[in-house]
């Protein structure tokens, strides 16, 4: 993957579709608590939005039909719609770009394999390459050096910018990612050898769970996005964990997700009952775990203010719920609703309409969890394992 997170292109990260808790209605949220309409309905979702929507989606569908029989673009009139909506999460998006969007959540996603950071001398360091990938192919490995993205130097620019490079999204341009097959052309540094590389994009897949056995029978289960399959990738994991053991769930950096895939996970660690409440212009909605959930394996739950969306729905059903120990830092607080809207030319709008809340009637928006026990990075897992011990004996 051309990035660290599936869920955030380039282009939008932290604002709208990007690191969102998405109701998908018809992928079956609405089915289990009766709160949206039936197929077809627009999927609502999750984002940190303080502002209010001062305008609704009807006033932007008018707003870019009104464009497009003016020969202007519809784009660009919902756009400035939501300019002025108040709302600084809403957004607009082209239909490839929404398309592009909606693959992620599906665990799916166009690049060559690569994740980077941008290290305190400001150079680009290759973090992680994806087996199978076009990256891993070429034979670039963990710790390479990325110098350049066809010609464009990498160091200094922020990792979002590489990021989009790499994907062949240049920054800003208003198009969607590069298709498969198309090129890109890589300078990369190790030691005292520098090359240069051209690799083909390719069609790949995101693979959000990873799963550590760590000393004294503890099954560490990090989860970096809440995308199709994470919840049966989790249940996997706890099947595969020894009986007598105990569990850390991983959320740090958890940028969000289907929320389906978030209640889903959260039915494997309750045995039913309310995972979240929230709102739809005023309607008060419920989301619940399915029966049957391991309620007995000693639980913690890491979190940091990277925590987000559907991270921060699960986070606050499992702490709400007794379920488990939560510790680290603050999460982010993003907790409002939005809902999509197709505009004629088929791109998509979004703007807010609600909120959520935590079984105990949290507002996480704005606010975000607070841990139960505070935690720095470097002690966190250390902190888990020793209450894990504390805990007892989940026989």
């Amino acid at each position: 993957m051309s990035g660290r997170d599936p869920l955030c292109s380039p282009r939008r990260v932290c604002r709208g579709a990007a690191l969102t808790l998405v109701f998908a209605g018809v992928l079956g949220a609405g089915a289990v608590t009766g709160a949206f309409p039936g197929p077809g309905a627009p999927q609502r979702r999750a984002v940190a939005a303080p502002a209010e929507r001062t305008v609704r989606p009807e006033a932007v569908r008018e707003a870019a039909a009104e464009a497009m029989a003016a020969g202007k673009s519809p784009t660009e009139a919902a756009e400035r719609a939501v300019s002025r909506s108040g709302d600084r999460w809403a957004a607009v998006y082209s239909e490839g770009e929404y398309e592009e969007f909606q693959d992620a959540l599906d665990g799916r996603y166009t690049g060559v394999g690569l994740w980077v950071r941008q290290e305190q001398d400001r150079r680009i360091r290759v973090t992680r390459v994806r087996p199978g990938s076009p990256a891993a192919d070429a034979g670039i490995r963990a710790g390479d050096r990325l110098r350049s993205v066809d010609g464009h130097r990498a160091d200094g620019r922020p990792v979002t910018e590489v990021i989009a490079l790499l994907r062949g999204d240049a920054p800003g341009d208003g198009t969607a990612d590069a298709p498969a097959g198309t090129t890109v052309t890589l300078g990369l540094e190790r030691g005292t050898r520098a090359w240069t590389r051209t690799l083909r994009r390719a069609r790949l897949s995101t693979d959000p769970v990873t799963v550590r056995r760590l000393p004294g029978a503890v099954t560490a289960v990090k989860v970096s996005a809440f995308t199709k399959g994470s919840a049966d990738a989790v249940r996997a994991a706890l099947r595969a964990a020894p009986a007598d053991g105990r569990t850390v769930l991983d959320l740090r950096g958890n940028s969000g997700g289907l929320v389906t895939e978030a209640v889903a996970t959260a039915s494997a660690f309750l045995d039913g009952g309310l995972v979240a409440t929230y709102d739809v212009d005023g309607a008060q909605r419920a989301l619940h775990a399915d029966p049957g959930g391991d309620t007995a394996r000693p639980l913690v739950v890491l979190v940091d203010g990277g925590t987000m969306s559907a991270a921060e729905l699960l986070t606050g059903a499992l702490q709400d719920r007794g379920r488990a120990v939560v510790i680290g830092s603050r999460t982010f607080g993003k907790g409002s609703v939005q809902m999509p809207t197709r505009l004629p030319d088929g791109s998509v709008a979004e703007l807010t309409v609600g909120h959520y809340r935590t079984p105990s009637g949290h507002t996480v928006d704005g606010r975000g969890i607070t841990p139960d026990l505070e935690a720095g990075p470097e002690q966190a897992l250390a902190r888990a394992r020793t209450v894990l011990t504390g805990l007892g004996d989940p026989s």
